[in-house]
């Protein structure tokens, strides 16, 4: 069977490619990173989803070390998350070299257990403007796999995947209702408390996701706006 290794953050968009992947028809490996981030919420979501999902494998991987880095409201306890709703300027909840990182070690262990493809929740349509999810990021970081791994040069490369990366979020929460994706078990919020903000960047493109796609979310929000 083919095999696919999935970056699952227990968000709504890695969630959603976790059943993508599975549709398709591939052995699910689950991926998550422990990058410092603010909350450990959505660590517990990933297990949660990776356990629904029946993964072969899920590893989490520590790299602690961009908390010490700082720089982004998600990982730096000094800077507040930004609860006015979205901008024109990439936001302060830009980790820096957050999916660059994450794609390296996502192809490692790819390569190590011979799978095919990784799948990334990027999207370049409803997001927070962060470069590293936009198409010429993904398209640099797959040529640098391909030149710079055994597998690649010897034409068994993994291919990245991004389902997402064209869809609005009303698309995307369409897509995986259709698969029966496990939406109550995910989290979106910035803040990480046992119920979401309904206030950040985030939980704003969530909720207004799915609003336009006729759903209702299932999780529980401090606020609904």
């Amino acid at each position: 069977m083919k095999k696919a290794v999935i970056i699952l953050s227990g968000g709504l968009d890695s969630t959603t490619c976790m059943g993508i992947a599975q549709a398709q028809g591939y052995e699910l490996y689950a991926v998550t990173f422990d990058y410092g981030q603010r909350h450990s919420i959505e660590l517990h979501c990933a297990r949660r989803v990776g356990e629904h999902y029946k993964v072969a494998d899920h590893r989490f991987v520590n790299l602690q070390f961009l908390r010490e880095i700082g720089g982004s409201a998600l990982t730096d306890p000094n800077l507040d998350v930004p609860l006015s709703g979205i901008g024109e300027d990439i936001p302060i909840t830009y980790v820096p070299g957050r999916n660059l990182l994450f794609l390296s070690i996502a192809s490692s262990y790819a390569e190590v257990i011979g799978a095919q493809a990784i799948f990334i929740g990027v999207n370049a349509l409803d997001y927070s403007g962060y470069p590293d999810c936009r198409p010429e990021f993904i398209e640099r970081v797959q040529s640098a796999i391909t030149a710079g791994t055994k597998a690649g040069v010897e034409g068994r490369g993994v291919e990245i995947q991004t389902p997402l990366l064209h869809l609005t979020k009303a698309q995307i929460i369409r897509k995986g209702m259709e698969l029966s994706v496990p939406y109550e078990l995910t989290t979106s919020c910035y803040q990480g408390g046992e119920e979401a903000c309904g206030e950040c960047d985030s939980c704003r493109l969530r909720l207004k996701g799915f609003a336009e796609a006729g759903y209702t979310d299932p999780i529980r929000y401090r606020v609904r706006p």
